[in-house]
C-alpha cells in the first residue's frame, strides 16, 4: 500500500468515525434532552392532579397531551386515545437509560390506563394499550401485562365488521358516517399481529390482514395518497363516502394520514411477509418523500395540498412517523436502504435541531410545530409526536448498532 491510498483510507475510515460519532451524540443529546423535558413535565402533571383533587375528585387525568390555544397544559383521561403515548415515552426511556427510575414512572403511569382493557367503544386499542403495556411488557416480560394485552386484543377484534373486512374506527357522528374506517387504525393492527404470535389464534391474523387488504382497496387514490374515513355500508360492505376530515379537503392528503399508512404496511410487511404489504409501503413512501411540497428538512407541512404552503403549519407528528417507518422500511430494500435511511436521518436531524420545546419549558413536552387536524392543535405540541420521535431515535440506533431497526 502506498502513503498516498494508505493516507485517503486513513482518512475515509476517520471520517465515517467522526459521522457515526455525531450520529450517536445526536441520538444521545436528544435522549438526554427528553429526560430533562420528561422530569419537568411530572412537576407539571403533578400540579394539575393537585388542583384537580381539590376541585373535583371524581374526574381523572393521567396523561399530557398539549397546550391549548390559551396557553394552559391539557391533560386527559384514560378514554382519550392519546393516553397511552406518555407512558409509552418513559418505557423508551428506560430502554435507553436501563435506569430504574424510568421503570418506575413508567410503571406508574402504565397503570392508570388498564381500566381501558374493556373498552369496546374504540378502535385505538392500539395506539393505548400497545405503546404502553405493550412496551412493558416487551422490556419487562411482566405475566400481568401481556394478560392485559390479550384482553385488550379480545376487546378490538369486537368491532371488526365481516361484511366489510375492516375493523369500526367512531362510533360518533352518526348523521355523517354509518360505519366509518380511518387510515389510523391501521397503526392499531399490531396489537393484533402480536395477540396472533402470543396465542397462535388465527382470528387475529385473518382481522388484521383483511383490514389491511381492504384499506389498500378503498382508501388509496392511484398516486397512493390516501383519503382519512372511508364510511362503509354495514350490510353489503359498499363504499358510502371517501373523505379527509383533518386535512384540508376530501381530496387532500392530510400529512398524518399519509404517515399512518407508511408506518402502517410497513409493519404489516414485518408481520406477514405478503409483497404487497411492501409494495404498498414503498408506493406511500414514494408519494411522500418526493412530493414537490416536501421541504427540504422533510418535516412535512400538515396538508400536503394545504393552500399557503410555504406558510402552512408543519407537524412534526408526522415526520416522527415517518421516520420511524423509513428506518424499519430500509432493511427490506437493499437497493434503496441508503436513501430511505437519508430520509429518516433528515427527519430525525431536523427535528432535534430545530423543532424543541423550550428547555425545562413547555410543560415539559419534547418537541413543537405539531398539527393535529385542519381546526384544531394547530402548530402546538403533541405527545405522539414526542412519543414517535423517542422510537424514530431507538430505531436508528439499533439500526446502526445491529442492522435491524425492529425494537
Amino acid at each position: 500500500m502506498n502513503f498516498k491510498t494508505g493516507l485517503l483510507s486513513l482518512l475515509v475510515v476517520c471520517g465515517a468515525c467522526g459521522q457515526v460519532s455525531q450520529q450517536e451524540d445526536l441520538v444521545k443529546d436528544s435522549f438526554d434532552f427528553a429526560g430533562q423535558q420528561l422530569k419537568f413535565a411530572f412537576t407539571q402533571v403533578d400540579s394539575v392532579k393537585a388542583a384537580l383533587a381539590a376541585a373535583d375528585s371524581k374526574k381523572k387525568l393521567v396523561s399530557p397531551r398539549t397546550i391549548e390555544d390559551d396557553g394552559s397544559f391539557k391533560m386527559v383521561a384514560s378514554r382519550d386515545w392519546t393516553s397511552g403515548f406518555f407512558p409509552g415515552e418513559l418505557w423508551y426511556m428506560y430502554e435507553y437509560t436501563k435506569d430504574d427510575y424510568w421503570k418506575t414512572k413508567a410503571q406508574e403511569f402504565t397503570a392508570d390506563i388498564e381500566d381501558q382493557k374493556t373498552n369496546g367503544g374504540t378502535h385505538d386499542m392500539g395506539f393505548k394499550m400497545y405503546c404502553s403495556f405493550g412496551n412493558g411488557y416487551r422490556l419487562t416480560q411482566d405475566a400481568a401485562y401481556k394478560d392485559i394485552l390479550l384482553e385488550s386484543a379480545a376487546t378490538l377484534i369486537t368491532r371488526y365488521k365481516p361484511a366489510i373486512g375492516c375493523i369500526r374506527s367512531w362510533d360518533h357522528s352518526r348523521d355523517k358516517w354509518l360505519c366509518p374506517v380511518i387510515i389510523d387504525n391501521m397503526m392499531n393492527l399490531e396489537l393484533l399481529y402480536w395477540a396472533f404470535k402470543e396465542t397462535g389464534d388465527s382470528v387475529y391474523y385473518d382481522v388484521a390482514t383483511n383490514h389491511a387488504r381492504t384499506t389498500i382497496k378503498n382508501h388509496f387514490r392511484d398516486d397512493y395518497s390516501s383519503y382519512h374515513v372511508i364510511d362503509y355500508d354495514t350490510i353489503n360492505g359498499n363504499v358510502l363516502h371517501k373523505h379527509t376530515h383533518q386535512g384540508y379537503n376530501h381530496e387532500s392528503a392530510w400529512s398524518r394520514g399519509q404517515a399512518w399508512g407508511l408506518y402502517g404496511y410497513t409493519m404489516c410487511y414485518r408481520e406477514t411477509k405478503l409483497p404487497e404489504f411492501l409494495a404498498q409501503a414503498e408506493n406511500i413512501a414514494n408519494y411522500i418523500f418526493t412530493n414537490p411540497t416536501m421541504p427540504e428538512d422533510m418535516v412535512a407541512y400538515w396538508d400536503f395540498n394545504a393552500p399557503g404552503i410555504p406558510n402552512e403549519p408543519r407537524d412534526a407528528s408526522a415526520a416522527a412517523v415517518m421516520a420511524c417507518a423509513m428506518y424499519e422500511l430500509s432493511m427490506y430494500n437493499a437497493e434503496k436502504a441508503a436513501q430511505y435511511k437519508k430520509w429518516a436521518d433528515t427527519i430525525v436531524e431536523s427535528l432535534s435541531k430545530n423543532y424543541r420545546a423550550s428547555s425545562e419549558g413547555d410543560y415539559g413536552f419534547v418537541l413543537l410545530h405539531s398539527t393535529g387536524a385542519r381546526n384544531f392543535e394547530r402548530d402546538v405540541p403533541l405527545v405522539y409526536a414526542d412519543y414517535y420521535f423517542l422510537e424514530a431515535l431507538l430505531k436508528k440506533e439499533k439500526l446502526e448498532k445491529e442492522g435491524t431497526a425492529i425494537l
